[in-house]
């Protein structure tokens, strides 16, 4: 299946399948942390020491505590299912990822139709949304063998972290209640193996949330909260430059890492003010995705000329100085919605070149 580009599974897994093949984490808060199951012990039918060794507890997961009483309910309806005989238990798909890349072999060629070949290996499939179904369909496996049970399931194959993420947030936080905060509160190293990603996460969060940040609450983090603008393709314009040498090679970007946030703060403050009318009125665009995706595209074209005069990165006046020429080079009409963005069909490309251009000639020489 497709939608957006994105090509994604429907299958149907045995419970033998869940069984062997689906990981199950929860997410630890370090040593001081929280168990990974939640709520007393009382008479169950679940083997709750069989079951807990199942589940793992890491920093890098993103699920939360598993809820005893939720696992219970669901093997007592499993039970009641499966004596009536006049109910499916898992009638809605579970949605799982795969790190790995899958193969798909068609009924008949170009046939949406077949087979898809997951590796035979314990642990390689993880859930997005539905852990506590299949963690209670594990419980309950050895009342399933011989019956024909199948599980609906939705799998991706190489999902990038931060989509996974965001599509885990968005799902809870609507139809579970789920509180975003305890994740969207977390480090960029706690949800994101990936450093680049990891730098980035903290980057944007550092964006929208310090009150001096002229983002503060513009941004939607993780797919959740009120904000305009989408954290995904600035996290990922961020990640393309944290993971090259954009910043002087890897020695100094690997520094730079630590100083960002306080960058990024301070630059966007400085394009604040050098587009003082834009940033401050409502027919403008310069707060569109488009547009923060050029202001952060061009920003290691900033840090070299701050380098070449010897001064922090993070120097307030510096950064202001630097980018000056925005000002007079191109101004606050240009980003009004109406003018000149709709008619020069803007694009973060071409308001790239732009900004580019007029710092590399600032008073306008060579155009």
């Amino acid at each position: 299946m497709q939608q957006f580009g994105v090509q994604f599974y429907q299958a149907s897994l045995t419970a033998e399948d869940i069984d062997k093949l689906v990981r199950f984490e929860v997410l630890s808060y370090g040593e001081s942390g929280q168990p990974a199951v939640r709520g007393g012990k009382s008479p169950s039918k679940v083997n709750w020491d069989l079951l807990e060794r199942r589940i793992a507890s890491s920093e890098k997961a993103y699920q939360r505590q598993i809820i005893r009483r939720k696992i219970d309910e669901l093997v007592q309806y499993y039970e009641q299912c499966r004596q009536a005989r006049d109910l499916p238990s898992i009638p809605g798909a579970v949605i799982i990822s795969c790190d790995e890349k899958l193969s798909f072999e068609p009924a008949e060629p170009g046939a949406i139709v077949g087979r898809l070949k997951v590796p035979e290996r314990e642990g390689i499939l993880r859930a997005i949304d539905g852990q506590h179904r299949l963690l209670a369909l594990h419980a309950d496996i050895d009342n399933m063998r011989g019956h024909d049970f199948a599980v609906p399931a939705i799998i991706f194959d190489r999902l990038p972290e931060d989509h996974i993420v965001q599509m885990f947030v968005t799902i809870n936080a609507k139809h579970t209640r789920l509180n975003a905060s305890h994740l969207v509160s977390l480090s960029g190293r706690q949800l994101y193996r990936d450093e680049s990603l990891a730098v980035a996460h903290d980057v944007v969060r550092a964006l929208n949330d310090r009150e001096d940040s002229p983002l503060h609450g513009e941004i939607k983090l993780l797919g959740v909260g009120r904000g305009r603008v989408a954290q995904a393709p600035l996290a990922q314009e961020l990640k393309k430059l944290f993971a090259g040498d954009a910043f002087g090679g890897p020695r100094k970007s690997a520094d730079f890492h630590d100083d960002a946030k306080k960058f990024f703060v301070n630059y966007f403050k400085q394009v604040a003010v050098v587009f003082g009318a834009a940033w401050g009125g409502r027919k403008y665009s310069i707060k569109s995705a488009a547009a923060l995706r050029a202001f952060v595209r061009v920003s290691p074209d900033v840090v070299r000329r701050l380098d070449q005069e010897h001064v922090d990165r993070s120097d307030f006046r510096a950064i202001g100085r630097v980018i000056a020429p925005w000002g007079r080079r191109i101004g606050d009409q240009r980003f009004e919605t109406e003018g000149a963005w709709k008619r020069s069909g803007t694009t973060v490309d071409s308001l790239a070149r732009e900004l580019k251009l007029a710092l590399e000639y600032p008073e306008g020489a060579g155009v």
